[in-house]
């Protein structure tokens, strides 16, 4: 199946948000999450996506994987033979050499496994490094809690995470570390040191406060999520209002990002918790859905706020200790689309230029291992410009009996249909879903895993969440014609937004054009599409723009609330049968699919 003289290199995340990232000579050829496969969210241990990679080779040179912890603390064995079971998976089915003894002691590895797990926020770097287009940039890297590190208080050893980093960045492979702030989970007073880690020197922050993400988790559970749903918390802040008897989130110590104590009890690993009990604007009050309490909404608008801001100062604090005016941001906040927004505008005078990694959540730094293992194997320092290719997941090919017999597993119909024909359903307020392509990495939806309606409708927001099944309070994105963008939206400077990264202010007068994607606060998530980039995608909509004047189409992700974006045509025609979503077209082939959920 593959020519020997191709170098491949797979690389995996173990942890939630599990994924695979497939190079081929460098080359980017598929990058997918766990979920997709399995139907859980936030599935862990990439064992469905790596089968997946014998799709395109049946060996590889090198199995790259990224973690918090590595493979020996916490992957598990195999039976008898000793192997993690990562290693004995790709043995297992052929990718890595069959004939290789045991390797269940520290320094028996297989040699084609590499750990990097003791670098998690240095694979989040080199994803976004990389994908920027930069030649250097200093790397922000704003997370949850990344590699465990050994440290020493009191004379005891213990551990602590690091939840903010800052990297200087350059090619071939380097990422030095400037600076980390590290969360703690024993109390110790607030340091301000240099650590000496792995023979690595740098300035750091040690306390046991919540990083600015453990804030984020805390306020989102307090708002009554799981801390992993903090996308649902950027969506209630704009119903809050500031709030005078909630205290400061962060204290003002002259340092960077440390959170009150008081406010916000860190539980390193996991997330966090909202002391409400000394605080009575806090305190619980009597409701079914807390999002509809205005202490809830507050917290959510004082989180949202106040994070931004110190991330604010971790970019100028990057800038000043690496002299690099070109700043890539990854980690799970780099999916903070209002924050990445205020950015522009907090930093538009001083002259910093700003990438955010679509990929920013921990299936990104599966990308980040395989690439920063090609570059130093191969010591490449070419630089192949921004990559806003996110359509990485496996391109399926259905024959006619295929898709017949997909559909009519659901007791649905098939037939020929045009884009013409799916503009006039979705004027006619009808919900058409897209299923075409390879699906997209990272979490949104951008044209090949999406669910289509009508912007222009008034009840649009709340008739596509009450079908998806969705809180009534979350915000839809669009996705608007490239050349059209600037005459709808501000987009502070940018001359396009493709991966749909930023939630931006509207131009005067389009706020009552397109009701159905425009949040409380005035602001629309939105993806710019131009005819390279999505060929179907973009002639829908401009069909669409043809006959409405509205160059937007209403665009939301592929799936039922808590369910992963649909992966297969067998997922879609089932989505649709658990749903009042009747329509699915697939544009390369010309067929609209009707399921009526009986």
């Amino acid at each position: 199946m593959s020519d020997k003289k191709d170098l491949w290199i797979a690389a995996i995340t173990r942890g939630h948000n599990a994924g695979v990232a497939l190079l081929k000579n460098g080359e980017l050829v598929f990058a997918t999450e766990e979920e997709r496969y399995t139907r859980r969210k936030y599935d862990g241990g990439p064992f469905a996506a790596m089968i997946k990679i014998l799709e395109f080779t049946d060996r590889l040179d090198y199995l790259v994987v990224a973690h918090t912890q590595t493979l020996h603390d916490t992957a598990g064995m195999i039976d008898f033979t000793g192997d993690d079971v990562y290693t004995g998976l790709a043995r297992k089915l052929g990718l890595i050499d069959r004939y290789r003894p045991s390797y269940n002691k520290p320094g028996m590895e297989h040699p084609q496994v590499i750990d990097l797990s003791h670098m998690h926020h240095k694979l989040h770097a080199a994803c976004a490094f990389y994908r920027s287009g930069f030649n250097e940039a200093a790397a922000v890297i704003v997370d949850g809690a990344g590699t465990f590190i050994p440290m020493q208080v009191k004379n005891e050893n213990t551990w602590g995470w690091e939840v903010e980093s800052i990297f200087n960045c350059s090619y071939p492979a380097i990422f030095d570390t400037v600076f980390k702030n590290i969360g703690m989970r024993s109390v110790v007073p607030t340091q301000i040191e240099t650590v000496d880690v792995k023979g690595e020197t740098y300035d750091s922050i040690i306390s046991d406060r919540a990083g600015i993400v453990k804030v984020y988790e805390a306020a989102t559970e307090y708002c009554g999520f799981t801390a992993i749903e903090a996308g649902k918390t950027m969506g209630l802040f704009p119903y809050g209002e500031p709030n005078d008897n909630i205290p400061p989130l962060f204290d003002d110590l002259g340092i960077v990002s440390l959170s009150n104590r008081n406010v916000i009890i860190p539980t390193y690993p996991n997330s966090g918790i909202v002391n409400a009990g000394l605080y009575p604007e806090l305190k619980d009050g009597l409701a079914s859905d807390v999002t509809k309490l205005q202490n809830r909404r507050d917290m959510a608008y004082a989180c949202q706020t106040q994070t931004q801001a110190e991330v604010v100062k971790y970019i100028r604090k990057a800038v000043e200790k690496t002299g690099h005016k070109n700043v890539v941001i990854s980690g799970g906040y780099g999916l903070n689309c209002v924050a990445n927004y205020h950015y522009l505008e907090a930093l538009k005078d001083e002259g910093i230029n700003i990438y955010v990694e679509p990929i920013s959540n921990d299936a990104g730094t599966a990308l980040g291992a395989a690439l920063m293992t090609h570059r130093h194997l191969t010591e490449d320092t070419t630089n192949y410009g921004v990559d806003h290719n996110l359509y990485l997941g496996i391109k399926y090919c259905y024959s006619d009996e295929e898709m017949l017999e997909t559909v009519n597993k659901y007791n649905g119909s098939i037939e020929d249909a045009t884009h013409d024909d799916i503009v006039e359903l979705i004027t006619n307020k009808n919900i058409v879903s897209l299923f075409q392509g390879g699906s997209e990495a990272g979490p949104r939806a951008l044209g090949n895993r999406s669910i289509l309606y009508d912007p222009t409708d008034p009840d649009g927001k709340d008739f596509v969440n009450q079908v998806k099944r969705r809180e009534y309070f979350r915000p839809f994105a669009g996705t608007i014609l490239e050349e059209d963008v600037h005459e709808w939206f501000d987009l502070r400077g940018m001359d396009s937004s493709p991966s749909m990264m930023y939630a931006v202010n509207c131009q005067p007068g389009v706020e009552d054009k397109i009701p159905a994607i425009i949040h409380v606060d005035g602001t629309c998530r939105i993806q710019t599409v131009n005819r390279d980039q999505n060929p179907h995608y973009y002639d829908i909509i401009k069909t669409f723009k043809n006959k409405t004047d509205c160059p937007i189409i209403f665009n939301t992700s592929f799936n039922l609330g808590g369910e992963p974006l649909v992966e297969t045509l067998d997922d879609a025609c089932r989505t649709l049968s658990e749903s009042e979503i009747e329509y699915l077209y697939l544009p390369e082939y010309g067929k609209l699919v009707s399921i009526k959920n009986a």
